[in-house]
């Protein structure tokens, strides 16, 4: 069965993965982002009880 033979694709798998790796990986990490995040406390919600009215 040829699809079972690894050696075309096994290749061409390594050559991709090295190419996202060293190549595209490397310029997408060094964009800086738009919003960068920020220390902010979080905000406690308000958890006041609701009164049902059929109770």
């Amino acid at each position: 069965m040829p699809q079972l033979n690894p050696n075309p694709w096994f290749f061409i798998m390594l050559i991709s993965w090295l190419t996202f790796s060293l190549l595209i990986q490397p310029k997408l990490l060094s964009f800086v982002t738009v919003n960068p995040p920020y220390s902010k406390p979080p905000a406690i919600p308000n958890t006041t009880p609701w009164t049902w009215p059929w109770t």
